[in-house]
């Protein structure tokens, strides 16, 4: 009897660690479980609830209008050169020839006149001799004073001399003087003459004004 009841009580035992065993896991599992889900409550209210909207995209800028191309006046070339060509005149032919016209007489021109002989003036005599020792200016002799002058003479149609004047001085105005008034009053020529007919003439020539010794 006593082996049985030893049997008995470890069977009875065993059972109760068994169903303490189950009731700690199924308690276990519940406490895990309501915990778990008083958790999830406690996070889901401190939880802040964020609505996340997208960004719209930035709105482009306008791209700045395009300047204005200034139209350019096209090339125009110029028109062409167009040669018109005159047709050539239209010859007409006449049976009968025009009348001709008349003749108007001219004056015949003057004859020229008779040629003749061309000369010019010459002196009559020595040229020499129109100026002297005699003839030597009073002062001009005592300060004996010397030189030489050139003159030049206008012959008349006669072959006298109209006028006189010096063409190089001797350097004093006496022996120049001297030299025209002798020359005037002694000269004589044969007169120029143009197509046989006496004109005025010229003639030139110099006095040597020298004290004799």
């Amino acid at each position: 009897m006593a082996y049985a009841d030893q049997d008995g009580m470890g069977t009875n035992r065993l059972v109760s660690v068994v169903i303490v065993l189950l009731l700690h896991a199924f308690l276990g599992y519940a406490l895990v479980t309501g915990l778990a889900y008083d958790a999830v409550i406690a996070i889901k209210e401190t939880m802040t609830v964020v609505d996340v909207k997208e960004e719209e995209p930035p709105e482009e800028e306008e791209p700045p209008p395009e300047p204005e191309k200034q139209i350019e006046p096209p090339v125009v070339s110029p028109p062409p050169m167009v040669v018109t060509v005159a047709p050539p005149p239209t010859i007409r032919t006449v049976d009968t020839p025009p009348p001709a016209a008349p003749i108007v007489p001219t004056a015949a021109p003057p004859p020229p006149p008779p040629a003749g002989p061309t000369a010019e003036a010459k002196p009559r005599g020595n040229p020499g001799n129109w100026a002297n020792t005699n003839d030597y200016p009073s002062r001009a002799l005592q300060q004996e004073r010397e030189g030489t002058t050139g003159f030049r003479v206008t012959i008349g149609t006669d072959g006298k001399v109209i006028d006189c004047s010096v063409t190089q001085s001797s350097g004093h105005a006496d022996l120049d003087a001297a030299t025209c008034k002798n020359v005037k009053r002694r000269a004589r020529f044969t007169p120029a003459v143009r197509n046989g007919e006496p004109v005025q003439g010229s003639y030139s020539n110099r006095v040597r004004w020298q004290i004799p010794k």
